[in-house]
């Protein structure tokens, strides 16, 4: 009786071990892959209508447009108004031409 109350208690033991084991790695997984089930990224955006947005009152509104859509499809963002409020974006702000320019101003 001694020896199966024992065993009993070790199996009980084990099975909680293994449950905390389970639960960690799923947490860490969770950690660096994302949780599963639906995507938790953000909505893709209409980069067309929020750069004519941005661009409408450019003097330059092509080149405007194009940067704007480069910048929008990699960000998938645009900062409101027509110049600077990087904070809104930081993705648009860290983007740079190939001379070392800001692409956005």
């Amino acid at each position: 009786m001694a020896i199966s109350k024992a065993l009993l208690t070790s199996i009980l033991i084990s099975l909680v071990i293994v449950n905390l084991v389970e639960s960690d790695t799923m947490v860490i997984r969770n950690m660096v892959e994302g949780p599963i089930g639906p995507s938790s990224s953000p909505p893709k955006i209409d980069c067309d209508a929020e750069c004519k947005r941005m661009c409408e009152l450019s003097s330059r509104q092509n080149l405007c447009k194009r940067a704007c859509g480069t910048c929008c499809d990699r960000c998938n963002c645009v900062p409101s108004g027509t110049y600077g409020h990087y904070e809104e974006c930081p993705c648009f702000a860290n983007m740079t031409t190939h001379g070392g320019k800001h692409k956005w101003p």
